[in-house]
């Protein structure tokens, strides 16, 4: 409350003191820019020529010029006025209400301890052109997040140790082929997104697909304990999930 009615008196006296000053200069005084200037004029003239006699007499004599001119201006005695009126202010309010002073108790908190991160080789990586495929022995699972430009990508699961759970097989492509292979015993859920090509999902065919997304999954998906989900994205291609 204090502070907002601080505030707002400040602000009346700048209003204030500025439409004084504007009054002065076109009604009152309006030398005063004349006066103003002329002793700006000596404080330059006084500053360039400052190695010699003249010069410092210039400076001095423009300065007290320009104070006297300061002194004599209405806004400037406004000013003190103002002045004055704070201090008295703050003065009459620090009686009315003295200031409390508050300990200020700072609660040690306990030190965050940094978390321990693992760092894996993924099975794939982003690429512009090319093939990339699993590889030909066995090979240890990771998660499969990646996007490609034109190529083909083959995975087949058959050569690892699926984890306990949901893995997922994540492949945004513009143009080229998925083939993924799946052991039958692995139960899957399909997401694919296809602008044009075709699909082939463990016998299902969708021979023609434009601008199309479906979703298919195995009927024991959601109770089984090792599984995967496999979401597609290809603006031109094939996507082809069969069993091995």
């Amino acid at each position: 409350m204090f502070k907002n009615t601080k505030s707002d008196y400040l602000s009346w006296l700048v209003i204030i003191g500025i439409v004084i000053l504007l009054l002065e200069i076109l009604f009152f005084n309006r030398g005063l820019i004349f006066s103003l200037f002329i002793a700006g004029g000596m404080i330059y003239l006084g500053r360039k020529k400052a190695g010699k006699r003249l010069g410092k007499v210039l400076f001095i004599v423009g300065i007290i010029f320009f104070v006297l001119s300061i002194v004599n201006m209405m806004t400037f005695k406004f000013l003190l006025l103002a002045i004055l009126l704070h201090f008295f202010i703050q003065y009459f309010q620090t009686k009315r209400q003295p200031k409390k002073i508050v300990p200020d108790i700072v609660s040690s908190e306990p030190a965050q301890l940094e978390e321990t991160l693992i760092s894996s080789e993924p099975l794939f990586s982003n690429i512009l052109v090319g093939q990339q495929k699993t590889p030909l022995g066995v090979y240890e699972w990771d998660d499969v997040n990646i996007q490609t430009g034109i190529g083909d990508t083959v995975i087949d699961l058959s050569y690892t140790m699926l984890p306990k759970g949901e893995a997922v097989i994540f492949i945004r492509n513009i143009i080229g082929n998925i083939h993924i292979l799946v052991p039958y015993e692995t139960d899957v859920s399909i997401h694919h997104s296809g602008v044009v090509g075709s699909a082939k999902v463990f016998g299902n065919d969708r021979d023609k697909i434009f601008n199309q997304v479906f979703h298919l999954k195995t009927s024991g998906y959601e109770t089984s304990e090792t599984k995967v989900k496999i979401v597609t994205s290809l603006v031109v291609g094939n996507l082809e999930v069969s069993r091995i």
